[in-house]
């Protein structure tokens, strides 16, 4: 049996946006996708881990985001800014992020010498330092961010709200953690999490761009595939179940600003089902660009917001469905809030268009060739389906947009979008209540 054979295993393939896919599988159960694309001479080598802010017990608040950093800051073969200088030197870029359902990180390369990629991940994996005054100082860094958020109206709300939405389930807890949390944080307890995580068989190698896919897995295999481990796939705390709303919840903040700020947000689904599907056309429907319907409604026509959006955050273990508004100056938030209200019962009773539902699937259609632009944009697009369901589901995207009938965003939105299933925040200036509000 040869080494290729004996190392891997094939399990599927795919196209997308001019790539070829194929997915292989290393015996330390290290997950690789490869999409070649020799469209220019680019390749994005990618690494997720399945680790975000859902898998911390309560006392680890934001040890995953606190542990993206700390991967910059000197391993056993890489002294604190080595990645940064590398990559530099190599005429490249690269970065990370952390999200409730996974962590990242990628690097953009030419394609004569994305393999250093592969080197700084292989010792980043298993070789992490967590360096005691590097620790501490890179803890001031996170601190500082945090508190950033916290001093901004809509980081505050969106907050607030989102402690309410997910209830005990480690969603409604802000990925970047908590000030009191993260202060007691030591390199000891985020070693035993780095080890915990931080595993072949807890991740992926995402590989795009021009290259040969013979030659890139045999490059994984040998910075990679001799890495051993003991994933646990259990490793996570529990969770408890996220809730369903038994009526509609509210949360007032107060805020030395003039403006008045509101979140309407509902629980919906996991990433990949047909309502989240949905849900992409309908917030496209919603507030995509002037011609969307209750941007030119409320903001252009009636003038009684000056921003109004949607969103719709499908995870791995369910979604919420978003609504953000700023009242324009003297409105009273509680018209906004009857306006909003009345667009949303318009929904509920009657199809959508057929123009608007046209023109939201060819924005949405649109936006997914953008997706695939560049090999990074592709391979987070790949790797993020791949960590919260399948990465398959990147493939059938469009299609499962366009299989939308106005009939479905109606059931859609009569089954989610009730009153009765929402949480209402408002940020008022100066601790105005909006009843009181002229």
């Amino acid at each position: 049996m040869s080494l290729d054979r004996a190392q891997t295993k094939t399990a599927c393939k795919g196209s997308l946006c001019g790539a070829t896919i194929s997915e292989h599988r290393l015996r330390n159960g290290l997950r690789v996708l490869i999409a070649e694309r020799h469209l220019d001479p680019v390749v994005a080598a990618m690494i997720f881990y399945r680790v975000g802010s859902r898998h911390e017990r309560p006392e680890e608040a934001g040890l995953s985001h606190f542990l993206e950093h700390m991967m910059f800051k000197g391993t056993a073969q890489l002294g604190k800014g080595e990645v940064d200088r590398i990559t530099t030197c190599l005429g490249g870029s690269n970065n990370a992020f952390t999200t409730p359902d996974h962590t990242a990180y990628w690097f953009e390369l030419a394609s004569d010498r994305w393999e250093s990629a592969l080197e700084i991940e292989a010792d980043r994996m298993q070789g992490l330092l967590l360096d005691p005054a590097e620790f501490e100082a890179e803890k001031a860094v996170v601190l500082e961010e945090l508190a950033m958020g916290m001093d901004a109206p809509w980081g505050r709300l969106s907050r607030a709200v989102q402690e309410i939405l997910f209830g005990r389930h480690p969603y409604a807890r802000p990925v970047i953690g908590y000030t009191d949390i993260l202060q007691r944080t030591g390199p000891e307890q985020m070693r035993e999490y780095y080890s915990r995580f931080y595993q072949p068989a807890n991740a992926t190698v995402v590989l795009c761009g021009d290259l040969s896919p013979g030659s890139a897995l045999k490059q994984v295999r040998k910075h990679l595939g001799g890495l051993r481990g003991d994933f646990d796939p259990d490793a996570g705390p529990y969770r408890p179940a996220l809730p369903e709303p038994d009526g509609e919840r509210r949360v007032k903040l107060s805020w030395d600003d003039p403006t008045a700020r509101m979140i309407m947000a509902w629980p919906t689904t996991p990433v990949g089902t047909d309502v989240d599907f949905a849900l992409d056309v309908l917030t496209t429907i919603l507030t995509s660009g002037r011609l969307s319907r209750m941007y030119r409604s409320l903001v252009m026509e009636r003038g009684i917001a000056t921003s109004i959006s949607t969103s719709n955050d499908t995870r791995a273990e369910g979604g919420a469905f978003w609504l953000y508004a700023e009242a324009a100056p003297g409105v009273n938030p509680l018209d906004l809030e009857s306006a909003i209200d009345a667009e949303l019962a318009q929904l509920h009773e009657h199809l959508v268009r057929p123009a608007e539902l046209k023109r939201a699937k060819a924005l949405l259609t649109a936006g997914s060739a953008a997706e695939g632009e560049t090999v990074s944009d592709l391979a987070e697009h790949i790797g993020g389906y791949a960590m919260d369901a399948e990465w398959t589901l990147a493939l059938e995207l469009s299609e499962r947009r366009k299989k939308v009938t106005a009939k479905a965003l109606r059931g859609v939105v009569r089954e989610y979008l009730g009153s009765q299933r929402r949480v209402v925040g408002w940020s008022l200036p100066g601790g105005q209540d909006p009843e009181n509000t002229a």
